[in-house]
């Protein structure tokens, strides 16, 4: 992935400084209870949604361990239908790619629907080493690159900004890149709506050279699919000249008839309605309408990586609904910076580490990135496993062991700093395999229960700073059972 986030501090040093931010925590509380509880009556209106959700989850699966058949067939479906298909193994690659499309058109601007493949791969910068300028046009992504920031929400990308914040940042810096914003502009929704408007019309007119992503690929015909809600996303894919779309090789989907089962389940997870008010699709070219050339960039970056883990490949099934970050309380209080990737929350636990590897301090932190209260497995459309996902991840970075990275069989090393951790599952490990070495520590726990510190020393601080050290009892279960037989006092009720 790209070096956008890189120098990011592990999760538990961001998500301290974020907790801190009363400001922050205001924004996300407010629009993630508000989000959350509109999808809840959203989903609540579909009496079929558990057969909607398994069906979901099973054209994933079927795709995945098929993918190489299938991408086959959407490259010859797109190249029939006048489009070309590039494939880009990483980050580098597709951005070469890209930059190489657009100058071919001898133009130095483009206009970008909302994507988080080229978010990923950091293309808006590469785009600029090479003198190129991407405008992004969805409302909360021009929010974000008009305030020099980045996304912290995979469906509201400036959630963690309120009214006030925008309107300062729209007065200050639209200027700077295109129309100013109006001189007695307020912080009302309205007027902030119709400042971006009037700001991106012009580079709408204007552009020549459209990029997009897709939120699915249909292989049986090479269609490609874009909902969105705004109609920006309408007018980057219609009025340039030459489109470019970039799209993770997992976003494909083999038929229509699949592809209409997630048209139900995306909108309700995401945006909380039936149907999304623009879904864009368009095959190829044609000289009828829209642009006049079409580039396909299909990007792998990790995905085939991940695909060859047996139980983390599931985190490919993702549709990007954002449902899991609404949910998920340590998202709700941190906030999606902490998480040092495009892709935060609980899907970003478990995505980022395996697209990118766990090298880094904060890819070895994600997966700890949770309290696996599995509310983000409730919610999620297509039945991620995240808490499962999540302790994996945490096994291979304490533990190692083998993985794939660039499609070669490597052996990691545990990370640092969990040596005191894996000491210590080995010896419970010795203890349990050994029931008279269990039975003498349980009495001897039992014994010195007085004795006891309240919070760990050493390495242990850090769980016991925020938690209680649950009390031992007088005696072990094992010698009260043998001592009642079962029954309180061996007079009560069984127990």
């Amino acid at each position: 992935m790209s070096g956008t986030f890189v120098g990011m501090p592990a999760f538990p040093v961001a998500a301290r400084d974020a907790v801190r931010d009363t400001t922050l925590r205001g924004n996300l509380r407010h629009a993630t209870h508000t989000i959350r509880a509109k999808r809840a009556n959203a989903v609540a209106e579909l009496p079929d949604w558990a057969e909607l959700r398994e069906a979901g989850k099973r054209i994933k699966d079927h795709t995945l361990r098929h993918l190489d058949r299938y991408l086959e067939q959407l490259e010859e479906s797109v190249t029939a239908a006048g489009g070309t298909v590039h494939w880009a193994a990483d980050a580098d690659e597709a951005n070469r790619i890209v930059a190489r499309l657009v100058k071919e058109t001898g133009e130095s601007e483009v206009v970008k629907v909302k994507s988080m493949a080229t978010q990923e791969i950091g293309l808006n910068e590469a785009l600029l080493e090479e003198g190129i300028h991407a405008y992004e046009t969805d409302l909360a992504e021009l929010i974000v690159q008009l305030g020099k920031d980045r996304p912290s929400h995979i469906l509201v990308p400036a959630i963690h900004r309120n009214r006030g914040e925008i309107r300062e940042i729209f007065a200050r810096e639209m200027s700077e890149w295109g129309r100013p914003a109006p001189e007695e502009l307020t912080d009302t929704p309205a007027e902030l709506a119709e400042a971006a408007r009037l700001h991106l019309r012009e580079k709408f007119l204007r552009a020549k050279v459209g990029i997009s992503g897709a939120n699915f690929m249909v292989a049986e015909t090479g269609t490609l699919v874009v909902v969105e809600s705004e109609g920006n996303g309408r007018m980057c894919l219609t009025l340039p000249e030459t489109l470019i779309s970039v799209v993770g090789i997992e976003k494909i989907v083999p038929t229509w008839q699949d592809l209409e089962v997630f048209l139900q389940t995306l909108p309700r997870s995401s945006t909380a309605e039936r149907m999304n008010p623009y879904t864009s699709t368009w095959t190829g070219t044609t000289d009828r309408d829209g642009p006049r050339t079409f580039h396909l960039v299909l990007l792998d970056n990790g995905r085939t990586d991940t695909l060859a883990d047996e139980v983390g490949r599931q985190a490919l099934r993702c549709i990007r609904c954002s449902a899991c970050l609404n949910v998920c309380p340590v998202y709700e209080r941190a906030g999606g910076h902490a998480y040092g990737s495009v892709y935060p929350g609980p899907i970003g636990a478990i995505l980022s580490p395996q697209l990118r590897g766990t090298g880094s301090e904060i890819d070895a932190s994600l997966p700890y990135a949770s309290s696996l209260c599995g509310a983000c497995y409730e919610v999620c459309p297509v039945a991620i496993d995240i808490p499962e996902v999540l302790v994996h991840l945490r096994e291979r970075v304490v533990e190692g062991g083998p993985v794939t990275r660039a499609g070669n069989k490597v052996v990691l090393q545990p990370a640092k700093g969990h040596a005191a951790e894996r000491a210590a599952m080995r010896a419970a490990r010795w203890a349990f395999t050994r029931p008279g070495v269990l039975r003498t520590g349980q009495r001897l726990a039992s014994r010195t229960r007085r004795l006891h510190p309240r919070t760990l020393p050493g390495p242990g601080r850090a769980w016991s700073g925020t938690r209680d050290l649950p009390p031992v009892p007088a005696e072990p279960f094992r010698d009260w059972w043998q001592r009642t037989q079962g029954v309180d006092g061996g007079k009560g009720a069984a127990k």
